[in-house]
């Protein structure tokens, strides 16, 4: 059983996406952990705050057909990939963590280089995940967190957003 954390984001109907967002991961996985939602501003382009959080769960998948899942979460809740990668979503699914694995193939990154370059996916990882270990680094999650240099540049505030 692999263990697995992937990023969730959204700033198009943002309450909505982020709910089907979890309901789907839930169908899919069973039971999911979740971080706290999060607000931030967009990076990388101008355009409407972002809702993020980070999903944990256990599954017997294999890296790639987990990939593909999220992919096909993504595409059933109206995600466009001819957008330009950094521009509005719907939903934003990105795997960051397979257990401890290592790719770097090209189709895919883990674990993913975002994990400690934007603040709204280490704060939530951390949050949820903060004793586990960076499979890079060797550091755990709090501590990366603890150490971010950009918390400043990169503001993010607990969202006002329940989900059961």
């Amino acid at each position: 059983m692999a263990r697995v954390y992937v990023s969730m984001g959204s700033n198009i109907d943002r309450d909505y996406y982020i709910h089907a967002g979890v309901t789907a991961l839930r169908e899919h996985y069973g039971r999911v952990s979740l971080s706290r939602v999060y607000e931030s501003e967009a990076v990388g382009f101008t355009g409407d705050h972002f809702y993020n959080l980070v999903a944990g769960f256990d599954t017997e998948q294999s890296v790639r057909v987990v990939a593909a899942s999220l992919r096909d979460i993504e595409q059933q809740h109206a995600r466009d990939r001819r957008a330009p990668r950094f521009s509005p979503r719907t939903l934003d699914l990105d795997l960051l963590l397979y257990d401890d694995a290592v790719v770097n193939d090209g189709a895919l990154q883990l674990p993913r280089d975002e994990i400690t370059r934007y603040a709204f996916v280490l704060g939530p990882l951390a949050e949820i995940a903060g004793t586990e270990r960076h499979p890079l680094s060797g550091r755990s999650y709090a501590e990366l967190w603890r150490d971010f240099a950009d918390k400043d540049a990169q503001p993010m505030w607990p969202a006002a957003v329940e989900i059961a």
